[in-house]
């Protein structure tokens, strides 16, 4: 019992710092999983819990905790259950705008925890991290139901073009548009695709342009004084 209410401590007084750390650490456990269903389940499951529990720690109002397990237990089951009878359309696509919907929910809080005031906390600049990790996360679960709407929304490498792209591509084709370093060997494939691409591109702009320099500022004027 002490150990685990010394980590929910840890949790309360640096959520965004544990949250960054475990999305980093996601990044490298998952081309070991990849390949296997139960491997990424759990660790997606494990990634929803840790979301849930960021958003319950920057964010202690009971509305807030009631949209965080409204929209956090529908994940999980379908993480689940993707993982239980894999390749079904229709659980897919659920799965992918659950997700999604839930990871930009989390974006949103800890952005309000990061504008809340005007002094700038030591988790609140692990938050610019961990906040930018989580639209990374969601634009990946969107594009995850995007290619079960439109099959060839997004061309790989792979020799077959109607072969959907893995849950790895998709997270490194989000992480190359979000921080707008150029598209490499994914790119979209249609219209509709283009379009979501162009939406992550200008959030990652306006990310840096706005949250990232506000924080900055608001911590040099803190030395400065």
């Amino acid at each position: 019992m002490t150990r685990v209410r010394d980590a929910w401590e840890t949790v309360k007084d640096h959520p965004s710092a544990v949250l960054l750390a475990v999305q980093l650490g996601s990044v490298i456990i998952y081309p070991f999983t990849d390949a296997t269903s139960a491997g990424r389940t759990v660790v997606s499951v494990i990634g929803v819990l840790v979301l849930g529990l960021a958003v319950l720690a920057v964010r202690r109002t009971p509305a807030m905790n009631i949209v965080s397990v409204v929209i956090g237990i529908p994940a999980v089951a379908l993480t689940v259950f993707e993982a239980v009878d894999p390749g079904v359309s229709a659980v897919e696509l659920m799965s992918g705008f659950t997700h999604a919907i839930f990871y930009f929910y989390t974006a949103w809080a800890l952005l309000r925890y990061m504008f809340a005031d005007n002094w700038v906390t030591r988790d609140e600049l692990f938050a610019t991290g961990a906040c930018f990790t989580v639209v990374a996360w969601g634009f990946a679960y969107l594009y995850s139901a995007i290619q079960v709407i439109w099959p060839n929304a997004f061309l790989g490498a792979a020799p077959d073009p109607n072969t959907p792209l893995s849950w790895m591509e998709l997270l490194f084709l989000s992480f190359t548009t979000m921080t707008n370093t150029g598209l490499s060997d994914i790119v979209p494939g249609t219209a509709h695709a283009r379009s979501f691409i162009m939406l992550e591109q200008l959030a990652g702009l306006n990310y840096v342009a706005l949250v990232v320099a506000r924080l900055l500022g608001l911590t040099l004027a803190r030395f400065r004084r």
